[in-house]
């Protein structure tokens, strides 16, 4: 145990997708270093992302609603660590915290809920989704749809969907998957919709500086995940994407090295532009130039919503 007068306190949103990956996480710490059930405890932090549920992201602080009350409880020794949901993380992290582990990714797809496929849906449908990845993929398959925020959990979007509000939304199957909900939706092929960055991976953060933490947390580090992450991430940072910007990535172990799919869409799914390639891992920049080109073939218009 790295403290023999308390537990280890992992701080997490109180959503029952977060709650799910924070017990994962910690069985995950027990395992490896054979500690009691008790050696860990579970701090819910309710996060702006979580209060505020009738706007997009990206009007009201972007992914930051997600991670800033956990970071803010890491600093002041509220917790000792956190579990996110690494989509939700913004690509720039201020540098008291580190990304120490991540835990094996599960399955990247999307879902389609309501009917069984795109062309299953009415004419003229309204599609509900809250990213605007889907949102403009969704218009690139059937650009007679008309897109409507869904915000909320898993329950709170099914609920809406069985409510009528929309003919069909969209859900990662990864968290279906943890809330075992797997027989929920249609799975997407990835061909269809490719995937946001980090979607189906869980980071666990702690301080920079805690050396015992992070030493702790590396025993579940999962490294085929963490490499594939790291390479969306750094797309990321090459394109300056906000929540605004319809961006999807994967990358994937294929050999020593990876190979990364991006692509850049307008929002009404009329251009996308798409790069991939092989990369050595753990090679940010050219990942990053992965993302600099994508905005040197992309039109003014489209460029012009990866400009701060």
């Amino acid at each position: 145990m790295l403290f023999t007068d308390r537990p280890l306190r992992l701080g997490t949103r109180g959503s029952p997708l977060a709650l799910a990956q924070a017990h994962m996480t910690a069985q995950a710490l027990r395992a490896a270093h054979g500690w009691a059930m008790e050696a860990i405890t579970i701090v819910t932090v309710q996060t702006s992302g979580d209060r505020i549920q009738d706007r997009a992201l990206a009007e009201i602080g972007g992914k930051a609603l997600w991670t800033k009350e956990l970071d803010r409880a890491l600093a002041s020794g509220q917790i000792d660590f956190a579990v996110h949901s690494m989509k939700d993380v913004e690509t720039l992290r201020p540098d008291a915290f580190r990304i120490a582990a991540m835990l094996p990714r599960a399955d990247v797809r999307d879902k389609l809920v309501g009917v069984d496929g795109f062309d299953a849906l009415p004419a003229n449908p309204i599609v509900g989704t809250s990213s605007p990845r889907r949102a403009a993929q969704v218009k690139r398959l059937r650009p007679d749809a008309t897109i409507t925020l869904f915000r909320g959990n898993v329950a709170t979007r099914l609920a809406k969907l069985a409510a009528g509000e929309v003919h069909a939304t969209l859900l990662a199957a990864a968290g279906l998957d943890r809330l075992d909900q797997q027989d929920v939706g249609t799975l997407i092929p990835i061909e269809t919709m490719l995937p946001a960055p980090s979607q189906g991976a869980v980071g666990i953060e702690t301080l920079a500086a805690n050396r015992p933490m992070l030493a702790a947390l590396d025993a579940i580090n999962d490294v085929d995940t963490c490499d594939a992450v790291l390479a969306e991430r750094a797309v990321l940072r090459g394109l300056g994407g906000t929540c605004h910007s319809p961006i999807a990535a994967l990358a994937v172990v294929d050999g020593d090295g990876l190979f990364l799919r991006a692509e850049i869409i307008s929002p009404d799914g009329t251009e996308t532009v798409r790069e991939e390639a092989h990369l050595p891992r753990g090679d940010a920049a050219a990942a990053e130039a992965i993302g600099r080109m994508l905005l040197d073939r992309a039109s003014p218009a489209l460029r012009a919503l990866f400009e701060p």
